[in-house]
């Protein structure tokens, strides 16, 4: 599915609601938090502090479309088209960094 169709699952689920898009600083705290998250089940399942017994285990992917989510909403409310983002930062790699890194053989 290219990346406007998400966005725009986004902005049709946001648009029903009289609040809309909140405020860059507000989704940039939402994203912080979502992002908080992510980093405590990452560090619970592949770091040294695991998670206590009466714990709930969050799943990984949750976490990181949680993340995504809110990352479309701060896209949108600044009406940024995320696939031509992403194909100009694509680009970028492929030209920037195309001998940064030992490839396969």
């Amino acid at each position: 599915m290219p990346i406007k169709d998400i966005q725009k699952k986004v902005d049709d689920w946001v648009n029903q609601y009289k609040i809309g898009y909140w405020k860059p600083h507000e989704i940039l705290a939402r994203l912080t938090e979502e992002v908080g998250e992510l980093a405590r089940e990452v560090n619970h399942i592949y770091g040294p502090k695991k998670k206590k017994e009466n714990e709930n285990t969050a799943d990984l992917g949750d976490e990181i479309g949680d993340v995504l989510f809110t990352l479309i909403c701060l896209a949108n409310s600044q009406k940024i088209d995320l696939d031509e983002v992403f194909a100009r930062i694509m680009d970028k790699c492929y030209k920037r960094d195309k001998d940064r890194f030992e490839k396969k053989d």
